[in-house]
């Protein structure tokens, strides 16, 4: 068994998971086709976890009670090596807290643990941030998986569309320099669907932070298609790297950037989560495959 890479299993959908950042590295279906962007010279990521920030603070700094902390975007968590709590043939666990290093950077006490498991058509996700220490936690948290697009190699990405649970008609949210603009924009989803297109992202990731929406399928007119769910989680972001590059991220978020206005206490920062001492938040995120008609 090898200590940085787990895979999962069950009804032949399969799933590796490596102790660099808990993160997943690899989703496949029972037919052996890979869904994840496997981490290519356009983003050398796969779909890591957003902690204890998503998106980026004024100037990198994250500010508590009068002391400046280094802070680069989307948080340390997916830089930093998980230990493995357990691991069987359809699930495993792994758990990052604090330490000197963290508290450099971060300077509260906190346990994340995230926990994967394998079903028959689903890859099922729950993430545990406690708070052991003795004052309130400030946090935030995402996902941020990116999906080959096209899922079948050959595909047109045009012929990809999102469809949402929920009519979307909120505006949304754009980012200058990593942080939230001050003025909301009209939507590009019409009713429930968007429209999949590689100009949608020359300006940075669409942010829906007026989420109607707890699930959101992706589907083209041929090969398999994804429902991702997701509770607790309060905001999306949807992000492909300008220039063509052949993946889609759809991110749950719990928290978002920083408006380009805010540079006060992090604990104060819109979007933060306030896990009381003692207490943990809870999320759940399920990657749902379904197969070609």
């Amino acid at each position: 068994m090898s200590d940085d890479l787990h895979t999962i299993s069950a009804g032949g959908i399969a799933a590796t998971i490596k102790a660099g950042g808990a993160e997943l590295c690899s989703l496949k279906t029972p037919e052996g086709l890979e869904l994840l962007w496997q981490a290519g010279p356009a983003w050398p990521r796969h779909a890591p976890w957003l902690f204890p920030i998503v998106g980026r603070l004024k100037d990198d700094r994250l500010h508590h009670r009068g002391r400046s902390y280094p802070m680069t975007q989307h948080g340390f968590a997916r830089d930093l090596r998980f230990i493995w709590l357990e691991r069987s043939a359809d699930a495993c666990m792994l758990r990052l807290t604090d330490d000197e290093t963290t508290r450099d950077r971060y300077p509260f006490a906190f346990s994340l643990t995230l926990t994967y498991r394998i079903t028959a058509d689903a890859l099922e996700m729950q993430v545990d941030i406690a708070n052991p220490g003795a004052e309130e936690l400030p946090a935030s948290f995402g996902a941020h998986p990116a999906f080959n697009w096209p899922l079948l190699p050959g595909e047109p990405k045009e012929s990809y569309r999102l469809i949402f649970a929920e009519p979307e008609p909120a505006p949304i949210r754009r980012l200058t320099g990593g942080l939230l603009r001050v003025r909301p924009e009209p939507s590009p989803i019409e009713g429930r669907v968007l429209s999949l297109n590689e100009g949608l992202f020359e300006e940075d990731a669409i942010i829906l932070d007026q989420l109607a929406s707890r699930s959101v399928r992706l589907i083209g007119t041929k090969g398999p298609s994804l429902e991702l769910s997701w509770a607790n989680f309060r905001q999306l972001g949807i992000w492909s790297k300008p220039g063509g590059a052949p993946f889609l991220c759809i991110e749950p978020w719990r928290g978002f950037a920083s408006p380009m206005e805010f540079d006060g206490d992090f604990a104060r920062k819109p979007g933060v989560m306030h896990i009381a001492p003692g207490a943990a938040e809870t999320l759940h995120f399920r990657v749902g495959i379904a197969p070609s008609d």
